[in-house]
């Protein structure tokens, strides 16, 4: 009786939970029954056949030329290969005179008629393979041009079925939103983020920490900020899901990845690390650790002895921020005043201006995809092109949403106020890189000569005071009067303000 190995294979591990393998062994096993042959040992697949370099299958291959059986019983030629590559190997082992069956096909591999045959039932498997892909690509790229994201949603989002939008995770994508935060900050590397965001309880699918290279690779992915690209090919679609961070959080992270901006890395996380520069040459004051100490010096020859202990730059912020203080009647004074001028001017020529704009993007767009199809440009060239365009639309979309959207900012404004209310007691009770925030944000114009510290309030909080007065001494005349250019000035810069203190809230 002639011995023989059995083959059998589907394409997925999912299809291998069904009963297609148990089926194709049945036949197998009637074929050798009828030809006297025995199955002396079975090789079962999961993979698909249209690309080679099948393990299993070269396995079987290995096995027969070591001697281990006289042939191979498939179920079908499909099963067997649908590329030219490993049908080639298959051709090669009858040409050595291996038997070859099919047991599901009336041909005989050995006779001319019947190889020709099966070479005819090959072509067609692999030009069946070969359309499928055409076909899934077509409808990926309709899907793409919809704003759909037709693969694997990445690690923040969420997958809901085919031809649905991915969302964002409630649990990973605050800290998806968290890691392009911190980068932007330009104050840590990709390593430490990546230890920070696992410390802080990011972890994939599986339950495993978040590797570096996925860290990295999620800082570059336009997805999170409203984009499909295409990495493979290039190309840039505009999506419908929800993004997670901005365009401008999303360029900030680009141009600090591509060096295009300063990025400091330390050692030692001294409170005031990077914020005061020497009031003789501009240059940054370095902080350093002696005797038990921080001072921060400036290392120019010409400014040698410009030297100041982190004590006394405390001593001179303190009065800054402990100058803004607001009461519970000045804050609604002010909710009310801002949101009827905001309701009042909202739809005016700023809502059409950023319409406007975004009409011309979009024709922009239209342009750079006609000078591709009329070969004016090349592809690399157009993808990033259209990368900047379709950040651009969104930005401006956002601004057309914004200003349409305007009564939503009053909480916003409320939780604000509530925050720069207890700004001094935020820095007094803040440690390490809480309280460089608040510093950062809440001062500017920070230099040192000699002994000499300066420091000013940054310019929000000097709008915020001044928004403070104006209301004050308006009130009690017309509170529904609209606010002068200087004082509409002034309460932008508190709208547009920076978050101080959220983990103290």
């Amino acid at each position: 009786m002639k011995q023989c190995f059995g083959y059998v294979r589907v394409s997925t591990k999912k299809q291998g939970e069904g009963v297609s393998l148990e089926a194709q062994k049945e036949a197998i096993l009637h074929f050798a029954e009828r030809n006297e042959i025995k199955v002396v040992r079975w090789f079962e697949e999961q993979q698909t056949a249209a690309k080679s370099g099948r393990p299993v299958f070269n396995s079987m291959l290995n096995a027969l030329k070591r001697g281990g059986a006289q042939g191979v019983v498939m179920h079908r030629i499909d099963r067997s290969a649908r590329n030219f590559f490993d049908w080639a190997k298959i051709g090669e082992l009858s040409d050595a005179g291996f038997d070859v069956h099919f047991a599901a096909e009336s041909l005989d591999f050995n006779s001319r008629g019947g190889r020709l045959t099966a070479n005819i039932q090959m072509a067609v498997a692999e030009d069946y393979v070969r359309n499928l892909k055409i076909e899934i690509h077509k409808g990926q790229r309709g899907q793409l041009a919809k704003g759909y994201y037709p693969f694997t949603a990445p690690i923040g989002y969420l997958n809901n079925g085919k031809g649905k939008l991915k969302t964002p995770d409630p649990d990973r994508a605050p800290l998806i939103r968290e890691a392009f935060e911190l980068y932007a900050s330009g104050n840590i590397s990709i390593q430490a983020l990546q230890q920070e965001m696992a410390d802080r309880g990011l972890r994939s699918k599986n339950g495993k920490i978040v590797s570096m290279g996925i860290i990295a690779e999620t800082l570059s992915n336009p997805f999170y900020a409203g984009t499909i690209r295409i990495r493979r090919t290039g190309e840039i679609y505009e999506g419908k899901h929800e993004p997670i961070v901005s365009p401008k959080m999303f360029e900030r992270v680009q141009a600090i990845k591509e060096g295009r901006k300063h990025k400091t890395l330390t050692r030692h996380s001294y409170a005031f690390r990077g914020l005061f520069k020497c009031g003789s040459c501009g240059a940054a004051m370095i902080a350093e650790l002696q005797k038990g100490h921080i001072y921060y010096r400036c290392h120019k020859p010409s400014c040698r002895g410009n030297c100041v202990r982190e004590e006394t730059l405390e001593a001179a912020i303190k009065p800054v921020v402990h100058q803004s203080s607001l009461s519970q009647d000045h804050i609604e004074k002010v909710v009310e005043t801002v949101t009827g001028w905001m309701q009042r001017t909202a739809q005016n020529a700023n809502l059409s201006s950023a319409e406007k704009d975004r009409k011309a993007v979009e024709q922009k767009l239209e342009r750079l995809d006609d000078a591709l199809i009329d070969g004016n440009i090349d592809a690399e060239n157009h993808s990033r092109r259209k990368q900047v365009l379709t950040l651009e639309k969104i930005k401006l979309a956002d601004s057309v949403r914004n200003a349409q959207e305007v009564a939503q900012k009053t909480d916003q404004l409320r939780r604000f106020l509530e925050r720069i209310k207890n700004l001094a007691e935020h820095h007094d009770s803040a440690e390490g890189a809480e309280k460089r925030e608040i510093v950062e944000l809440a001062t500017s114009n920070r230099t040192v000569t000699r002994k000499t510290v300066a420091v000013e309030p940054a310019k929000w909080l000097v709008a915020a005071r001044e928004v403070q007065a104006v209301l004050s001494c308006a009130h009690s005349r017309d509170d529904s009067r609209t606010p002068t250019k200087v004082q509409q000035d002034h309460i932008k810069d508190v709208l547009h303000a920076p978050s101080i203190a959220n983990k103290r809230n």
